[in-house]
């Protein structure tokens, strides 16, 4: 049953502008530098898991919300608060495979699994586009693992024991590997952000799907086939509802706007580990959602929200060719059917739904803006929007942050961000009142003295124990564990 335009507003009219609907989750307000905040004003961690690198640790902590300021690094890779470190677990280029080939570069989304013995897994994708000749780490074509022989991309699984580190391959041959999502069974669906068809930059097959990875079972991974069930189009990330089923996903994309999906799955079907390949490719319901405030009032593109504490009702709207045969699915809709939304990145389950990044508008929105999350509550069915960022002034200097992307929920408390803007790079916490703080800094410069640049952060998720937070540096490909004195985040 949808919930009507006419509903909404009703109970948004009882309830009182609609921020009694925000959900169990509490209104996370804006970053220091946000456009609007005025409608919402310890465990300690053990040593880093052992890698390739050597240790690089701080000082010691200080109290209060966040961790205090970072340090700059002496090996320059990454300034931390003081009493935390890092070692670097994979390096493109650098460390190397199982089977002898160097670790992939560009490092995007990853989830980590309990492995055996104490062990932790890590799915890494690599987001690597277009033909394998134009990367020198593609992800190796490992026998029987293979969808499309022509492209660079897909996954490896990192195996990280005290002494030792393992890297083997996930999935190969496919494309713009992006940021992906976990699913309560343990398995890692890898999403392509790409809609290249077979013929389109020297692509054998159709992409623009989402795989299934195994972690713990390298044979569940052979004959790697796409789930097309959830749709071709520009995949960024996906969760799971772990109650009702169903799956959402982001879809990075412009010219229009990408859109949020909804994929409920058919009458009867149980979810569990390698039983999304089973699916017919026509299987469930794929839709996109479409957004409506207080009043009943259509709303185009989420950019539109201008204030934290903003709450729209949502409906779903049937996607009509899901695999996109003729027509990319987001242009399948016509004005006033679904809304849209800049940028949408990262997701995270949690506090019963999902967290979805839309990571900066400038001419679609009435305010520019740095980076939105938002909170959907699928029992309510509403969205609301927890972060707001402003247009970061100077993003060559420290301090602001702006442009989120993958994203996490902290088991401290409140949620980690990973950085994908303009200048300095960061990982940054915003805890459930709305405060932010620093927790890393990107210091490693590819670019020059006179025009430093610094890649993004992706990949960022905590160890099943919550003892390490596990991130990459895309550009070249690192993957790092960052241990500390992590403690509860005050609200």
């Amino acid at each position: 049953m949808s919930l009507t335009r006419r509903d909404f507003a009703r109970t948004s009219a009882i309830t009182g502008a609609g921020i009694a609907l925000a959900g169990s989750a509490g209104v996370l307000a804006t970053a220091p530098n946000a456009l609007a905040s005025t409608d919402t004003d310890a465990a300690h961690g053990g040593d880093a898991d052992p890698a390739h690198g050597q240790d690089h640790g701080h000082g010691h902590g200080l109290p209060g919300v966040g961790y205090g300021p970072l340090e700059p690094d002496p090996r320059g890779v990454l300034a931390l608060p003081a009493g935390f470190g890092y070692r670097i677990v994979t390096h493109s280029g650098r460390t190397r495979l199982e089977s002898g080939e160097f670790t992939p570069s560009n490092h995007d989304g990853t989830a980590a699994f309990e492995g055996p013995r104490g062990t932790t897994l890590l799915v890494n994708n690599h987001e690597l586009a277009g033909p394998r000749a134009e990367w020198t780490y593609p992800v190796p074509l490992a026998e029987g693992l293979v969808y499309d022989p022509a492209a660079a991309g897909g996954c490896t699984v990192v195996e990280v024991r005290r002494d030792h580190v393992a890297e083997w391959v996930g999935i190969a041959g496919t494309a713009t590997n992006c940021a992906g999502g976990s699913t309560p069974w343990g398995t890692w669906l890898t999403c392509e952000e790409t809609e290249d068809k077979a013929g389109q930059n020297g692509m054998t097959k159709d992409h623009g799907y989402v795989f299934e990875v195994d972690p713990a079972d390298r044979r569940a991974n052979r004959a790697p086939e796409p789930v097309k069930a959830l749709g071709r189009y520009a995949h960024e990330a996906v969760v799971v509802d772990p109650r009702r089923g169903h799956l959402f996903l982001t879809e990075d994309a412009a010219g229009p706007n990408g859109l949020f999906y909804r994929w409920t799955p058919p009458a009867g079907f149980r979810h569990g580990r390698g039983r999304l390949r089973t699916l017919a490719d026509d299987a469930g319901v794929l839709q996109a959602f479409k957004c409506f405030d207080s009043g009943g009032r259509f709303v185009d593109d989420l950019s539109r929200a201008t204030r934290t504490g903003t709450v729209y009702g949502v409906d779903w709207v049937d996607v009509p060719d899901r695999d996109a045969r003729q027509v990319s699915t987001r242009k399948q809709f016509g004005e006033g059917q679904v809304t849209r939304a800049r940028k949408l990145e990262g997701m995270w389950w949690g506090d019963g739904g999902v967290y979805v990044v839309s990571s900066f508008a400038r001419s679609e929105s009435p305010v520019q803006h740095d980076g939105q999350v938002w909170f959907y509550d699928p029992r309510r069915r509403t969205l609301t929007l927890k972060v707001l960022l402003g247009v970061n002034p100077e993003p060559g200097a420290d301090g602001a942050f702006d442009g989120p992307d993958n994203i996490t929920v902290s088991p401290y408390g409140g949620l980690v961000v990973a950085e994908d803007g303009e200048g300095v790079q960061h990982l940054f916490g915003a805890t459930d009142s709305g405060r932010t703080y620093p927790i890393a800094r990107n210091e490693l410069n590819i670019g020059t003295a006179a025009k430093p640049e610094y890649s993004e952060f992706t990949g960022v998720t905590f160890s099943p124990d919550g003892r390490t937070l596990y991130a990459n540096i895309q550009t070249p490909g690192i993957m790092l564990a960052i241990t500390g004195p992590w403690k509860r985040q005050r609200k």
